[in-house]
Parts: structure tokens; C-alpha cells; sequence
């Protein structure tokens, strides 16, 4: 059995879409454009019920890391790595991410996102180290 997305909750249903399309999306409200994350029924900021999902740019930084080794789901074998990702965008949203196996991770290092297919309509956001060439660029 493979975990798949649920595509018809309000609440992620948006963000799974956009990935099944090789996007990154974060809810916004459709008043005031406030993100809205983690995603709410209403902004807290004008009051809304409004809200619509929205593309950024797949990139952020580390802002936190695990190392899983006790492994609780036979999708997930272990070890991996579980990220905590500022994205570059909207620096106010951290999203959780992975990477497969123990790796050499450190806060503030850059991290850019693929999309797993998982079926035929479905994929996840998978996040890989940015590459920093002898020069210092990331690409």
C-alpha cells in the first residue's frame, strides 16, 4: 500500500494538486493576500473565508534537520533525513521535506525541490541539496 495525497480536503488538497503539476503552492487569502499557513478556514488577518492556492519558487534553506532511524512506515525505509524548510518566497512558511539516507546536512544550507511521481495523478515534493560549484554559485 503507497500513501497517496487527498486531493478533495480544503486544507491540502491545493498543495497536492500543484505538486501533481511539478509546482510548490502555499495558501493564500483572497482578500488581503495573506499566507495562510499552516492552512486555516479563515485569515487572521481581514477575516476572510477566502482563499486560493498560489505558486512560489521551489527553493528555500534548512532551518532545521533529523535523522529518522526507527522506521514507522514500510514507504519510508530508514535511515532519512527529515528536513525543516524556510522557503525563499515566503520566509513565514517552513515546510517539512526529506531526503533519502543520513546525510551531511547544516542549518542555512540551500535546498531546491523535485516532484516524485507517485501515480498516475500524483506526486510529491522531494528536496535535494543545491549544488555550490568551485566558484561558490549555487545551481
Amino acid at each position: 500500500m503507497r500513501v497517496v495525497p487527498v486531493f478533495d480536503d480544503i486544507d491540502t488538497g491545493g498543495f497536492f494538486r500543484a505538486a501533481a503539476d511539478g509546482q510548490l503552492a502555499v495558501r493564500r487569502c483572497a482578500s488581503c493576500e495573506t499566507v495562510l499557513h499552516m492552512p486555516v478556514g479563515y485569515c487572521r488577518n481581514c477575516g476572510s473565508f477566502e482563499g486560493h492556492w498560489s505558486p512560489v519558487v521551489p527553493q528555500g534553506r534548512i532551518y532545521s534537520y533529523t535523522v529518522v532511524t526507527h522506521q514507522v512506515h514500510p514507504d519510508f525505509p530508514v535511515p532519512y533525513t527529515v528536513l525543516l524548510i524556510e522557503l525563499d518566497d515566503v520566509p513565514e512558511v517552513r515546510l517539512v521535506g526529506r531526503l533519502e539516507g543520513r546525510q551531511d546536512v547544516r542549518i542555512g544550507q540551500r535546498v531546491v525541490a523535485d516532484f516524485i511521481p507517485i501515480a498516475d495523478d500524483a506526486a510529491f515534493p522531494t528536496w535535494r541539496l543545491q549544488e555550490v560549484d568551485g566558484g561558490g554559485t549555487e545551481r
